[in-house]
């Protein structure tokens, strides 16, 4: 009888070991998860300490954009561990702002099929107290805007690429209803915070998206940083105002060449010198100096990548024969179109490898700050910078 007892406790017990073993397997395979911050996130990132106070991280351009890179890829996740029904112990996203002191203030949600597609995220001052960072560190945004781009798994699919053909159609994304709702949560926070402490970004659709709301925002006036990664530059209406420009380019340029021309030829100089002028513009913004105009800038920061076909027509420089043959292309309005166009090359790539989001976090990263005015940039922009004509232009009569 004895012997009975002391078998089944022996097989409870080897019951409970193997219990134990798979939950410890379980949890293995979660923190192996290839979307977990320390299998795929950046690696030689520190977090915030006391020390912020002294030197603020923030104030390092790269880690500005390897932790807001991080805000993105925790939106993605938000969608995922939302479709595959991950708990607050086992979800993927938190661990994405978390070790950077911040906190999920709500999410954005379409109301068509009910997937995130954006999310406020704010410092959060408690968690940076535990680690004696008692203020914020300079730099750092109150608050951050992040918005995802196309996710190719579950129901948002559909959604997803119903916006990616609405970018390709019409280079605008303003019908969608995402676009609405990441207005509204950017006007929101820029009232709650102030302009200068909110930042907006996005990846691929989302940065699509990120780059007309801070430009609706910018028209009123109100001007918030803004981090573009992979944004989109290819489209249908894009493609055919190209063929028309060169078209009339063309034409301009075979009536130059007629005896009966009446065209000055001093075009080509006065081109030239515009062309200069915008250059010299685009130098004193990123160094600081005062451009001519005394007209406030909103000026967004694209990263792109040139095997990227998605995104790398932002690298295209504005040419300086199409403005030297159509005189209406030149002058002060494009000289204030103005964007921070980070380039990164390794050579050939594979699509997905150029296109990720993950690229931008990575330790061998070699980014080059592109000097030259974009044509795409200066295009999408140029709206912000018509300046109203002077009063005296109206005239009364005397």
């Amino acid at each position: 009888m004895a012997k009975r007892g002391a078998d089944e406790i022996t097989k409870e017990e080897e019951k409970q070991e193997t219990q134990r073993a798979m939950v410890v397997v379980e949890e293995e395979k979660e923190e192996a998860h290839p979307y977990a911050f320390h299998v795929s996130g950046p690696r030689n990132v520190a977090k915030p300490n006391w020390r912020e106070l002294i030197n603020s991280s923030w104030k390092d351009a790269n880690y500005k954009r390897t932790v807001i890179a991080c805000f993105i890829q925790a939106v993605y996740l938000l969608e995922l561990d939302r479709q595959e029904i991950r708990t607050e112990e086992n979800a993927l996203a938190p661990k994405w702002w978390m070790t950077f002191k911040y906190k999920l203030a709500h999410t954005l949600i379409d109301e068509r099929d009910g997937s995130i597609f954006g999310a406020v995220l704010e410092w959060d001052q408690s968690a940076a107290l535990a680690d004696f960072v008692l203020i914020r560190p300079s730099g750092a945004p109150k608050a951050v805007l992040a918005l995802r781009g196309t996710l190719l798994k579950g129901p948002t699919m559909r959604r997803d690429i119903e916006d990616d053909l609405r970018f390709l159609a019409w280079e605008s994304l303003k019908g969608s209803v995402r676009f609405k709702g990441a207005l509204e949560a950017l006007k929101s926070v820029a009232e709650r915070y102030g302009s200068s402490n909110v930042c907006i970004a996005g990846h691929s659709l989302g940065a699509g998206f990120a780059l007309q709301v801070g430009k609706a925002l910018a028209k009123e006036g109100i001007y918030v940083d803004a981090h573009l990664f992979n944004p989109p530059s290819i489209s249908l209406a894009m493609s055919l105002r190209n063929i028309g420009e060169k078209a009339g380019f063309a034409w301009k340029r075979l009536k130059s060449m007629l005896p009966s021309s009446s065209e000055p030829q001093a075009t080509g100089d006065e081109g030239i010198k515009d062309n200069s002028l915008g250059l010299q513009n685009w130098f004193g913004h990123i160094y600081g100096e005062k451009t001519s105009v005394g007209l406030k800038k909103w000026v967004p920061h694209l990263y792109v990548n040139n095997s990227d076909y998605i995104c790398c027509h932002y690298n295209d420089p504005e040419g300086t024969e199409e403005k030297d043959a159509d005189k209406e292309n030149v002058g002060p309005t494009n000289a204030q179109v103005a964007a921070k166009l980070f380039v990164m090359s390794k050579g050939k790539q594979k699509f997905l490898e150029a296109h990720g989001l993950e690229q931008w976090w990575s330790d061998d990263l070699d980014l080059q700050l592109a000097l030259n005015k974009s044509k795409l940039i200066s295009r999408q922009l140029k709206s912000l910078y018509n300046l109203p004509a002077p009063q005296q232009v109206q005239g009364r009569p005397t």
